[in-house]
């Protein structure tokens, strides 16, 4: 901002989890804000406005699915910004399918429609009314419909006088090259395992210990680790330790004993059990590679991914991560979680009881 030299156009690239939209939101408050120095001041009225997500210079556009039953479009979009000022302050770390949830939207492929590349324009072609800038902040514009990408290109590339663009992406790859090529992009980092545990430990009063097991598997997720506080995250090792011995064992009874209480839980404990085994396999392979002073895990853990590291091959471990990585995936789509873990657990068998390393 030094010298009000600013790219009207930028696009916030990071893995999910990254801070990208908490960071773009503070970037569009520092914008209106009336005495700004190194930071925002938080008290102006702008500031005030813009913590509320209710400043009338910051416009949002982001995904929906087709959930619309009000016949009236004022009424429905002013219930459905209701709801993402809300989703806002209540999930300020949230990801897609928290918000899909939020406004009831789950199971339906949610888009940014071509109809909001035409609203985008109409909106910024209006005057300012309290601030010398116009924000507009575009959630998630990976899941734009062609036809709306395209749309805004012209106003992307040369906007009004005073008019901002903050894209938040999660996937990069998935932009039209010719969206990327008129923004400036500003790559947002995982948060470190410290700066995961400190602000569990310090905003959501988790005790350190349990904050530092949380931290470690988010793996700079804030979110899948605020998700997670009142998860049963202490059963994930175990959980891990008695599925691998099954599968090694060949206990296919105990297998479809296992599927069922896999099926049975929530959908964050399901996803946590496999980022947790996907996490496991990585420390095995650090051992493996000699690097075993990289490992993460302690105690208990520690003792059985030494052990266990006996049994397995790096071509071992590559496979069997390719199926925890698809069975997240079919997860996330929601295929039946019985009948994906139970899958999964029968060909995690075969590849730990093959006689060569292939």
């Amino acid at each position: 901002m030094k010298g009000n030299h600013i790219a009207h156009a930028q696009l916030f690239v990071g893995a999910e989890g990254a801070l990208n939209l908490p960071i773009a939101l503070a970037y569009a408050t520092y914008l209106h804000c009336e005495n700004k120095g190194e930071d925002a001041c938080g008290v102006c009225s702008a500031c005030t406005k813009n913590a509320k997500f209710i400043h009338p210079d910051t416009h949002f556009v982001f995904p929906l699915s087709n959930v619309k039953n009000d016949k009236d479009d004022d009424r429905f979009k002013a219930e459905i910004t209701k709801s993402w000022r809300s989703f806002l302050l209540e999930q300020p770390f949230g990801n897609l399918d928290d918000w899909t949830n939020y406004y009831g939207g789950e199971d339906k492929q949610a888009l940014i429609s071509r109809e909001e590349s035409r609203e985008i324009i109409k909106t910024l072609s209006l005057k300012s009314f309290e601030s010398p800038y116009k924000v507009m902040i575009v959630w998630q514009p990976e899941l734009m419909h062609p036809s709306a990408a395209n749309g805004i290109l012209k106003i992307l590339e040369e906007p009004p006088a005073h008019t901002y663009f903050i894209l938040v992406t999660n996937a990069v790859d998935r932009l039209l090259p010719t969206i990327i090529s008129r923004t400036q992009l500003v790559t947002i980092p995982l948060l470190s395992d410290q700066n995961v545990e400190t602000c569990l430990v310090e905003n959501y009063a988790v005790d350190k210990s349990k904050a530092s097991r949380l931290a470690r598997l988010a793996e700079g997720n804030l979110n899948l680790a605020i998700q997670s506080i009142d998860s049963d995250e202490g059963d994930n090792s175990k959980h891990f330790m008695d599925w691998m011995r099954m599968c090694y064992g060949r206990s296919y009874a105990a297998m479809v004993t296992m599927a069922d209480e896999f099926h049975a839980l929530d959908r964050l404990n399901q996803r946590n059990i496999i980022t947790y085994s996907m996490n496991a396999l990585r420390e095995v392979l650090l051992q493996l590679s000699g690097a075993s002073a990289m490992n993460r895990v302690q105690g208990e853990e520690l003792i059985f991914i030494e052990k266990f590291s006996k049994f397995l091959s790096v071509e071992k471990i590559e496979k069997s991560f390719e199926l925890l990585n698809e069975a997240h995936y079919h997860l996330e789509r929601n295929g039946s979680a019985k009948m994906i873990f139970l899958d999964m657990s029968l060909k995690i068998s075969k590849i730990l009881n093959l006689k060569s390393n292939v």
